[in-house]
């Protein structure tokens, strides 16, 4: 589409804004069916593999050593084919959500039907192999992207393109957890960083298709067992908040080892990616056989925790094994997110913590579940940076809706230790990282061209309670409408700006970093 296309389109949704945002919401509808079915496919592919590596280990464990070295030289073969499917499309390596983030905000321009089949086939790949990722990073970028690809076909405007790819990131997360609430707030708190109706209705609309999608094929039962969790006593939450803050510390060493790891994959005997991939799926291959809980995502491992006892010793080392384990595997470049062994690794910091209290005679045996469930929130909340996230997604994923309360503070707790810490948001450390790695004149760099954007005024920016003449704008930038609530407002020089004002902006994509900095204050 023509860049005078776009803007003049843009302007007709601007003109008719009650009728584009019930537009919104039918394709939001759409989107979740679409996106649904593919999370769907990528779910059903990882439990096939995943359920096959399980019977290749205890078949290998009692036979021939020739096995064994057959094994390993398929994980060859298979870091072969893996490190060739991320050199031709490199937005598919790693998590996706820093991708998505970017293309959300205008930084990273994708291709949304490369990503889609190098993301689910090396994904699949790579995890099941048992390499310690997460099913959740992709499935956003799967949902992203396939919210892309409708956007491309009715040929929409660039606006709107932003709006639906935060719908399909929505969709992907609660259709790969059965979180529908999860997913939205995911999306507007951390994706798109604001929650105006006009992005909440659509991102609403295919999280609630895509999870009837997911339930539908899979049943409604929750990604983690803690069925009948008792309510934890008002006389603990004071060893709640220090548990939190444990665990929030925790949240910091792990962000810290996820942005370090490159620097162990520099070292001169990694003289190639391949030789990374080749030597996190040996890692792979050998903890399969010493320690096989730590291999893949790991919800199978948090069940078994909240209802075995473990001796502590255990714990710390499936602790210590999976965070290293994790560092590798992420590091390596491998399609796949940290989202749920992040999740995997905090609940067996809080079983750690659980276990000494229980040894202390602190805590009664009986709230074991509880801490687990409480350290995962906080871990969340202490990586991400997205507290209401965090206590939401826990609940939903544990379906322990009765402990909002202490989620929420255990959450709180985490994110302020995290700030006291100085750590950044993990998501968007790995955004600022990428961009800085790339070449401006990389092609997958989104491109100097005329657009639209939407811009939230935060309480506190330098442009709250602002006349728009006062303010110092880019230049090649001009203010096209504010909206106001359910009002529009005709922007003049007198109109004063105030928080929760959305302000639609005519410019080039190179400057919708500096003036979203502006907006929200940063």
């Amino acid at each position: 589409m023509q860049a005078k296309d776009q803007v003049m389109k843009t302007y007709g949704a601007l003109n008719h804004w009650h009728s584009f945002r019930l537009k919104l919401f039918w394709e939001g509808i759409l989107i979740g069916i679409c996106s649904g079915l593919v999370i769907s496919l990528f779910r059903w592919a990882l439990h096939v593999v995943e359920t096959n590596r399980e019977h290749i280990y205890t078949y290998l464990k009692s036979t021939d050593w020739y096995w064994t070295a057959g094994w390993f030289a398929l994980l060859i073969l298979v870091a072969f084919v893996l490190d060739r499917l991320t050199k031709y499309e490199p937005l598919a390596a790693g998590s996706g959500i820093p991708q998505v983030k970017g293309a959300i905000l205008g930084f990273i321009k994708m291709r949304w039907l490369q990503i889609l089949w190098v993301k689910l086939v090396a994904g699949v790949i790579g995890i099941g192999a048992g390499l310690s990722l997460g099913r959740e990073g992709p499935s956003i970028q799967l949902g992203a992207v396939t919210a892309q690809g409708i956007s491309r076909l009715f040929k929409r405007t660039r606006m709107e393109e932003r709006y639906l790819l935060t719908s399909g990131a929505s969709a992907g997360l609660a259709a790969a957890f059965n979180a529908p609430l999860a997913g939205v707030i995911f999306a507007l708190e951390e994706l798109h960083r604001n929650f105006s109706v006009v992005v909440l209705l659509p991102a609403m609309a295919a999280a609630m298709t895509a999870t009837v999608i997911s339930r539908l094929l899979f049943g409604g039962d929750t990604i983690f067992d803690f069925f009948g969790l008792p309510v934890l006593p008002l006389e603990y939450y004071g060893y709640v908040v220090l548990i939190s803050l444990i665990v929030g510390l925790g949240g910091v060493v792990f962000n810290a080892g996820l942005l370090n790891i490159p620097r162990f994959y520099k070292l001169p005997i990694f003289p190639n990616s391949l030789s990374k991939i080749v030597f996190a799926l040996f890692t792979a291959g050998v903890l399969g056989f010493v320690l096989p809980q730590v291999l893949g995502g790991g919800n199978t491992l948090i069940n078994e925790i909240s209802k075995t006892s473990y001796p502590l010793q255990a714990l710390l080392l499936l602790l210590v094994g999976k965070f290293i384990f994790t560092m590798l595997s992420y590091g390596s470049g491998v399609p796949g997110g940290f989202f749920l062994p992040m999740l995997v690794i905090g609940a067996l910091t809080g079983s750690v913590l659980s276990n000494i209290m229980i040894s202390l005679d602190i805590l009664n045996p009986l709230f074991n579940s509880n801490i687990i469930v409480i350290a995962m929130a906080a871990f969340f909340a202490a990586s991400v940076r997205a507290p209401i996230t965090g206590t939401i997604l826990i609940m939903e994923m544990t379906g322990s809706f009765q402990h909002m309360l202490v989620l929420s503070i255990a959450s709180m707790v985490a994110f302020i230790a995290a700030e006291l810490c100085h750590s950044k948001p993990i998501y968007e450390e790995l955004l600022a990282r990428s961009l800085q790695n790339t070449a401006r004149s990389d092609r997958n760099h989104c491109e100097k061209q005329r657009n639209i954007i939407e811009l939230s005024v935060c309480s506190g920016s330098p442009i709250d309670g602002r006349l728009i003449k006062e303010i110092d704008w880019p230049e090649h930038t001009l203010l096209v409408d504010v909206k106001r609530g359910e009002s529009d407002l005709i922007p003049i020089g007198d109109t004063r700006l105030r928080a929760g004002d959305f302000l639609y902006v005519l410019t080039d994509d190179t400057l919708a970093a500096k003036l979203r900095k502006m907006a929200e204050g940063e």
